[in-house]
């Protein structure tokens, strides 16, 4: 049974908006790094204070009923590591090293992954569309990484923005497939536990955590730190992370995981319109390839009627 047209309709626009405040992480993300302060502390503060601020709403939203909590609690236990923490701290790494637009598109893999998860799982081949597409996304990524110019491409940011392929890969999977929760609750608790897991490898020495007071350029201009702070933890982490689960929820993770391929195209859009950074013209071809090959390999997924293929 496929949503509602107007359902359908509502998650299309919601997953937009989410997409377009998640495309602005990399670059106010990129202002605090600039300004001193380590992936993992920039991330650490995103979740925790996001998580904080959305403890109300997912209070309320639970009405005392503790329990779907419990019972989800290990979807929240990978959301929160994989697709909060990991994803977040392996993106600002990438970031370091090479291009925003294109550390994005690589993370964007984990729609691949996705499909080489279910195939493990079911153990059922995926149909020769999907296959070809996942053939498309591949060739499209070494047209983005320029193999003929190896120096241009720092093997630790592809090594990163990989990683962060893997955390977006568990992200989908996650947000469809957690029914019975309220989804400010999930996001709360997930993005809580995300918080917790990077203090305590930060304690134990596993990540650094440094953070810097000093003021940071935002935009052209020179702004407190806690201009880019505010910005990545209510737009780019609480409102976008809330509505992306709810995008996920109204159109089906295979749906949303292809809206979500928007958040490329914003993050280049807010890269180059605030930072003057744009791929050069390759690049952007082979971005495009990459972008069809996922696109074919959601299509290959998912039959006429919006249902997941068998």
């Amino acid at each position: 049974m496929t949503p509602p047209s107007d359902g359908r309709a509502s998650g299309l626009a919601v997953a937009l908006v989410s997409a377009a405040m998640f495309g602005t992480s990399g670059v106010f993300g990129k202002s605090l790094l600039a300004a001193g302060w380590s992936p993992a502390a920039a991330v650490l503060v995103r979740l925790g204070a996001a998580s904080l601020l959305l403890s109300v709403p997912a209070w309320l939203a639970l009405r005392g009923r503790w329990r779907p909590l419990l019972e989800r609690w290990r979807p929240i236990l990978l959301y929160g590591v994989f697709a909060g923490a990991a994803v977040q701290v392996a993106y600002f790494n990438a970031i370091t090293y090479i291009e925003v637009g294109v550390a994005l598109l690589m993370e964007y893999l984990g729609a691949v992954l996705v499909v080489l998860y279910e195939w493990v799982r079911t153990r059922r081949r995926p149909g020769w569309v999907t296959l070809g597409g996942m053939v498309v996304a591949v060739a499209g990524l070494a047209v983005v990484l320029n193999p003929g110019d190896l120096a241009g491409a720092d093997p630790r940011g592809v090594a990163w923005a990989l990683f962060a392929a893997t955390g977006m890969a568990v992200y989908f999977i996650t947000s469809a497939n957690t029914t019975g929760v309220p989804p400010v609750a999930f996001v709360a608790s997930g993005l809580g536990v995300g918080a917790v897991a990077l203090l305590v490898f930060g304690l134990i020495g596993l990540v650094p955590l440094r953070a810097s007071f000093a003021d940071a350029a935002v935009l052209g201009a020179v702004m407190p730190w806690w201009v880019p702070v505010a910005e990545l933890v209510v737009v780019a982490a609480a409102l976008a992370y809330v509505l992306g689960f709810v995008a996920a929820r109204r159109l089906g993770s295979t749906v949303a995981s292809f809206v979500g391929l928007t958040e490329v195209v914003c993050a280049v859009a807010w890269a180059w319109l605030l930072l003057g950074e744009l791929p050069s013209g390759l690049q952007l071809f082979g971005g495009a390839v990459l972008l069809a090959g996922v696109a074919l390999v959601r299509a290959g997924a998912t039959r006429p009627d919006g249902t997941p293929a068998g």
